[in-house]
């Protein structure tokens, strides 16, 4: 591999030039953002050949996801932090919501993909397979007792989807003024914490 790309310091390994795209990319989406980067972009980044960037990456929205992902992987550990104690897993899903809804925005990754008129990850493909896969594995990681509560393994991938489709909708239409954290956990605990507490109402009615 020629020395003159990558800043004259070319990788040692493959999983190092992946990891040196993935945050080149992070640079050109702070300045670009999401719409406008392109693979050009991210190659120029890095002193290389647009052809060196696809032996690693197909497509420019790979390299994002890969962004977003290592973002997410520290915040969803924050938020699962955040949540100890939360033992109610009605009280958990609102408290989860209203802490993404507030967290989100400000991560210098994850806020990347919520610019207006941007199509990324928390857009239409919030609801992907993948995506709402993504979510139940988030939601077993909460410290509440879903089996307790009537909540079996389809049932957080239903879960999953109203919550990925409300978190959507929510961060890229936030209101006039933005609702704040009092008024959205009200607003959550009257329409969507009634869900989670009827299977454990029932559950509990038949023992």
């Amino acid at each position: 591999m020629s020395h003159h790309g990558w800043g004259g310091r070319p990788p040692a390994s493959s999983a190092e030039a992946r990891q040196r795209i993935i945050d080149a990319t992070a640079r050109c989406l702070e300045r670009h953002g999401v719409a406008k980067t392109t693979l050009s972009d991210v190659a120029a980044e890095l002193g290389v050949t647009r052809q060196t960037v696809y032996r690693h990456f197909a497509r420019i929205s790979d390299i994002i996801g890969e962004v977003a992902a290592q973002g997410a992987e520290s915040f969803v550990d924050r938020l699962i932090d955040h949540l100890q104690g939360i033992g109610d897993p009605a009280e958990a899903v609102v408290e989860g919501m209203v802490f993404c809804v507030r967290t989100i925005p400000t991560e210098p990754h994850l806020s990347l993909l919520l610019q207006l008129g941007d199509s990324g990850a928390f857009g239409r493909g919030i609801t992907t397979g993948d995506a709402i896969a993504y979510g139940a594995q988030m939601l077993k990681r909460y410290p509440v007792d879903w089996e307790a509560a009537g909540v079996g393994e389809d049932d957080l991938n239903g879960l999953a989807e109203i919550i990925m489709r409300l978190l959507a909708s929510l961060l890229q239409h936030p209101g006039e003024p933005p609702q704040d954290d009092a008024r959205l956990r009200a607003l959550l605990d009257r329409w969507l914490a009634p869900a989670l507490r009827r299977p454990s109402a029932v559950v509990h009615g038949h023992r």
